[in-house]
């Protein structure tokens, strides 16, 4: 007996249609258990910024935790209320110091990084005039997190 033409075609195309639908079912079984993972999470807390002495530039550090299963790269920071910032890295060579501009600082996918005054930090240029108290808005952007938002509480040097 022949098949004729037109359920020939429609055999031969439920077999990949099939695998198709076995496939997405199981990835779509895989991702709604989450052995897919979770995307970079990036979240900030404990930020601080040094009061300025006069108008002074300053420096500003923040607790940064990636609490997604991909690592996560800071790309840009920014403080709206000042002339500008950047991302920033004291560097000591034979016992002289001096601070290098950074591009970008990686976040660990599980880890953390804590800015200090002694490794890396946010250099605020020209910063609104702060007293002891105030806050500081500012903006962290990053690869995979997008934009963080985290207000930084101005203190003395030597609480930084």
């Amino acid at each position: 007996m022949r098949i004729p033409a037109p359920l020939r075609a429609l055999r031969a195309a439920l077999v990949p249609l099939g695998a198709c639908a076995l496939t997405l079912g199981g990835l779509g079984a895989w991702t709604a258990s989450g052995a897919a993972g979770h995307p970079a999470e990036v979240t900030a807390s404990g930020a601080r910024v040094l009061l300025p002495f006069g108008t002074d530039d300053t420096a500003a550090f923040v607790r940064l935790r990636n609490n997604g299963d991909e690592d996560d790269r800071l790309l840009d920071v920014d403080a709206p209320s000042a002339d500008g910032a950047m991302l920033s890295r004291t560097v000591t060579r034979n016992a002289v110091s001096h601070m290098e501009m950074v591009q970008s600082a990686v976040i660990r996918a599980h880890g953390s990084l804590t800015m200090s005054p002694h490794d890396l930090d946010i250099m605020i240029t020209r910063p609104p005039r702060l007293r002891l108290g105030d806050r500081l808005p500012l903006v962290l952007t990053f690869a995979r997190s997008g934009v963080v938002r985290v207000t930084a509480e101005v203190v003395r040097p030597g609480n930084g």
